[in-house]
Protein backbone atom coordinates (compact mmCIF):
# COMPACT_ATOMS: atom_id res chain seq x y z
CA UNK A 1 0.00 0.00 0.00
CA UNK A 2 1.27 3.48 -0.91
CA UNK A 3 0.69 6.72 1.53
CA UNK A 4 0.73 10.34 0.56
CA UNK A 5 0.45 12.38 3.76
CA UNK A 6 -0.78 15.71 3.78
CA UNK A 7 -2.05 15.96 -0.24
CA UNK A 8 -2.77 19.42 -0.86
CA UNK A 9 -6.30 20.18 -2.28
CA UNK A 10 -6.44 24.23 -3.24
CA UNK A 11 -10.15 25.37 -2.92
CA UNK A 12 -11.49 28.56 -5.51
CA UNK A 13 -10.77 30.84 -2.83
CA UNK A 14 -7.27 29.98 -1.93
CA UNK A 15 -7.29 27.81 0.85
CA UNK A 16 -5.42 24.72 1.00
CA UNK A 17 -7.38 21.58 2.82
CA UNK A 18 -4.75 18.76 3.17
CA UNK A 19 -5.55 15.09 2.88
CA UNK A 20 -4.08 11.76 3.44
CA UNK A 21 -3.96 9.14 0.54
CA UNK A 22 -4.22 5.73 0.46
CA UNK A 23 -4.15 3.99 -2.65
CA UNK A 24 -2.50 0.05 -3.69
CA UNK A 25 1.46 0.36 -4.32
CA UNK A 26 1.02 -0.62 -8.11
CA UNK A 27 0.11 1.98 -10.84
CA UNK A 28 -3.07 1.92 -12.16
CA UNK A 29 -6.65 4.01 -11.86
CA UNK A 30 -8.61 3.09 -8.54
CA UNK A 31 -11.90 3.90 -7.62
CA UNK A 32 -11.88 6.77 -4.87
CA UNK A 33 -13.45 6.12 -1.28
CA UNK A 34 -13.73 9.73 -0.02
CA UNK A 35 -14.54 11.30 3.61
CA UNK A 36 -14.17 15.25 4.79
CA UNK A 37 -14.72 15.74 8.22
CA UNK A 38 -13.57 17.63 11.71
CA UNK A 39 -11.81 15.15 13.47
CA UNK A 40 -8.72 14.96 12.28
CA UNK A 41 -7.22 12.54 9.95
CA UNK A 42 -3.97 12.10 11.73
CA UNK A 43 -5.27 11.49 15.10
CA UNK A 44 -5.56 7.87 15.54
CA UNK A 45 -8.87 6.00 16.44
CA UNK A 46 -6.73 4.06 19.34
CA UNK A 47 -5.42 7.51 20.56
CA UNK A 48 -8.40 9.73 20.33
CA UNK A 49 -10.97 7.52 21.47
CA UNK A 50 -9.16 4.40 23.35
CA UNK A 51 -12.85 3.05 25.37
CA UNK A 52 -14.60 3.15 22.03
CA UNK A 53 -11.59 1.57 20.24
CA UNK A 54 -11.30 -1.33 23.15
CA UNK A 55 -15.39 -1.70 22.97
CA UNK A 56 -15.57 -2.27 19.17
CA UNK A 57 -12.74 -5.11 18.78
CA UNK A 58 -14.15 -6.59 22.15
CA UNK A 59 -17.43 -6.55 21.03
CA UNK A 60 -16.63 -7.19 17.28
CA UNK A 61 -13.35 -9.08 16.55
CA UNK A 62 -13.66 -8.97 12.95
CA UNK A 63 -13.23 -5.31 12.95
CA UNK A 64 -9.15 -6.43 13.66
CA UNK A 65 -9.29 -9.44 11.00
CA UNK A 66 -6.73 -8.59 8.23
CA UNK A 67 -6.00 -5.46 9.63
CA UNK A 68 -3.33 -3.77 11.99
CA UNK A 69 -5.34 -1.24 12.84
CA UNK A 70 -3.17 1.76 12.73
CA UNK A 71 -4.47 3.14 9.94
CA UNK A 72 -7.80 3.21 11.79
CA UNK A 73 -9.41 6.86 12.29
CA UNK A 74 -13.07 7.49 13.68
CA UNK A 75 -16.34 6.78 11.15
CA UNK A 76 -14.24 6.45 8.16
CA UNK A 77 -13.10 3.00 6.24
CA UNK A 78 -9.94 1.07 7.22
CA UNK A 79 -7.98 1.38 4.13
CA UNK A 80 -5.95 -1.83 5.16
CA UNK A 81 -9.53 -3.41 4.00
CA UNK A 82 -10.11 -1.32 1.22
CA UNK A 83 -6.91 -0.77 -0.74
CA UNK A 84 -6.51 -4.96 -1.38
CA UNK A 85 -9.79 -4.45 -3.21
CA UNK A 86 -8.14 -2.03 -5.54
CA UNK A 87 -9.44 1.25 -4.15
CA UNK A 88 -8.07 4.29 -3.01
CA UNK A 89 -8.74 6.15 0.06
CA UNK A 90 -8.88 10.00 0.45
CA UNK A 91 -9.63 11.14 3.91
CA UNK A 92 -9.59 15.74 3.84
CA UNK A 93 -9.35 17.48 6.89
CA UNK A 94 -12.14 20.03 6.79
CA UNK A 95 -11.59 23.38 6.95
CA UNK A 96 -10.70 24.91 10.16
CA UNK A 97 -10.07 21.03 11.62
CA UNK A 98 -6.82 19.02 11.82
CA UNK A 99 -4.34 20.13 9.47
CA UNK A 100 -6.48 22.23 7.24
CA UNK A 101 -6.50 25.88 8.11
CA UNK A 102 -9.32 28.47 8.19
CA UNK A 103 -12.81 28.77 10.25
CA UNK A 104 -15.13 25.86 11.29
CA UNK A 105 -18.63 26.52 9.83
CA UNK A 106 -20.08 23.22 10.36
CA UNK A 107 -22.54 22.01 7.39
CA UNK A 108 -22.52 25.39 6.07
CA UNK A 109 -22.42 26.35 2.05
CA UNK A 110 -18.75 26.94 2.13
CA UNK A 111 -18.03 23.47 3.39
CA UNK A 112 -20.37 21.81 1.06
CA UNK A 113 -18.37 24.17 -1.64
CA UNK A 114 -15.43 22.51 -0.64
CA UNK A 115 -16.48 18.82 -0.11
CA UNK A 116 -17.83 19.53 -4.13
CA UNK A 117 -14.86 20.69 -5.33
CA UNK A 118 -12.60 17.70 -3.28
CA UNK A 119 -14.99 15.70 -4.95
CA UNK A 120 -14.17 17.22 -8.55
CA UNK A 121 -10.15 17.32 -7.65
CA UNK A 122 -10.25 13.63 -6.77
CA UNK A 123 -11.98 12.70 -9.87
CA UNK A 124 -9.40 13.76 -11.89
CA UNK A 125 -6.19 12.81 -10.48
CA UNK A 126 -3.66 10.75 -12.89
CA UNK A 127 -4.46 7.33 -9.46
CA UNK A 128 -8.29 7.82 -9.86
CA UNK A 129 -10.38 6.13 -12.14
CA UNK A 130 -13.16 9.12 -12.27
CA UNK A 131 -15.54 7.46 -10.22
CA UNK A 132 -15.41 8.49 -6.45
CA UNK A 133 -17.90 6.97 -3.49
CA UNK A 134 -18.45 8.81 -0.34
CA UNK A 135 -18.21 6.77 2.92
CA UNK A 136 -18.55 7.26 6.49
CA UNK A 137 -20.70 7.82 9.80
CA UNK A 138 -22.46 10.18 11.15
CA UNK A 139 -21.15 13.97 10.39
CA UNK A 140 -18.93 11.94 7.61
CA UNK A 141 -22.52 11.02 6.44
CA UNK A 142 -24.54 14.08 6.82
CA UNK A 143 -22.13 15.95 4.37
CA UNK A 144 -22.93 13.49 1.87
CA UNK A 145 -26.13 14.28 1.20
CA UNK A 146 -25.28 18.39 0.98
CA UNK A 147 -23.05 17.45 -1.31
CA UNK A 148 -24.89 15.37 -3.76
CA UNK A 149 -27.60 18.38 -4.05
CA UNK A 150 -24.51 20.01 -6.35
CA UNK A 151 -24.40 16.95 -8.61
CA UNK A 152 -21.05 16.93 -8.42
CA UNK A 153 -19.79 15.01 -11.70
CA UNK A 154 -17.41 12.18 -10.63
CA UNK A 155 -19.57 11.66 -7.89
CA UNK A 156 -20.78 8.00 -8.19
CA UNK A 157 -22.10 6.15 -5.27
CA UNK A 158 -22.76 7.27 -1.35
CA UNK A 159 -22.66 5.10 1.85
CA UNK A 160 -24.62 6.97 4.20
CA UNK A 161 -24.49 5.79 7.49
CA UNK A 162 -26.48 7.00 10.44
CA UNK A 163 -26.45 10.63 8.06
CA UNK A 164 -29.18 12.79 9.53
CA UNK A 165 -31.59 14.62 6.87
CA UNK A 166 -34.07 16.57 9.16
CA UNK A 167 -31.94 19.19 11.60
CA UNK A 168 -35.01 19.16 14.36
CA UNK A 169 -36.33 15.17 14.16
CA UNK A 170 -32.73 13.80 13.49
CA UNK A 171 -30.77 15.97 15.39
CA UNK A 172 -31.67 18.25 18.40
CA UNK A 173 -35.25 16.84 19.37
CA UNK A 174 -35.61 13.09 19.06
CA UNK A 175 -39.71 12.33 18.84
CA UNK A 176 -39.61 15.79 19.84
CA UNK A 177 -37.46 15.73 23.15
CA UNK A 178 -34.49 17.71 23.89
CA UNK A 179 -31.02 16.15 22.57
CA UNK A 180 -28.45 17.30 24.51
CA UNK A 181 -25.50 15.93 22.34
CA UNK A 182 -24.99 18.61 20.25
CA UNK A 183 -24.07 20.92 23.70
CA UNK A 184 -21.37 18.10 24.45
CA UNK A 185 -19.89 17.16 20.72
CA UNK A 186 -18.28 20.60 19.50
CA UNK A 187 -16.03 20.56 23.14
CA UNK A 188 -15.52 17.00 23.22
CA UNK A 189 -14.72 16.58 19.01
CA UNK A 190 -13.84 19.47 17.61
CA UNK A 191 -12.51 22.02 19.73
CA UNK A 192 -9.85 19.45 20.81
CA UNK A 193 -8.56 19.04 17.21
CA UNK A 194 -9.47 22.15 16.01
CA UNK A 195 -6.59 23.60 13.27
CA UNK A 196 -3.57 25.81 15.59
CA UNK A 197 -3.02 24.19 18.66
CA UNK A 198 -0.03 22.79 17.17
CA UNK A 199 2.10 21.40 19.77
CA UNK A 200 -0.76 21.99 22.11
CA UNK A 201 -2.80 19.29 20.61
CA UNK A 202 -2.05 15.70 19.98
CA UNK A 203 0.93 14.24 16.89
CA UNK A 204 0.54 11.55 15.11
CA UNK A 205 1.39 7.85 16.25
CA UNK A 206 2.13 7.37 12.05
CA UNK A 207 3.97 10.53 11.14
CA UNK A 208 4.75 12.58 14.03
CA UNK A 209 3.18 15.50 12.80
CA UNK A 210 1.22 17.34 15.00
CA UNK A 211 -2.31 16.55 14.24
CA UNK A 212 -3.24 20.08 14.29
CA UNK A 213 -0.98 21.87 12.15
CA UNK A 214 2.16 23.23 12.65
Amino acid sequence: MRIDWDIPIVMDDGLVLRADLFRPGVEGRHPVLLSYGPYAKGLAFQDGYPSAWQRMISEHPEVGSASSGKYQNWEVVDPEKWVPQGYACLRIDSRGAGRSPGRIEHFAPRETQDLYQSIEWAGVQAWSSGKVGLNGISYYAINQWHAASLQPLHLAAMCVWEGAADWYRDMTHHGGILCTFWANWYDMQVKTVQYGLGERGPRSRLTDLAVCGD
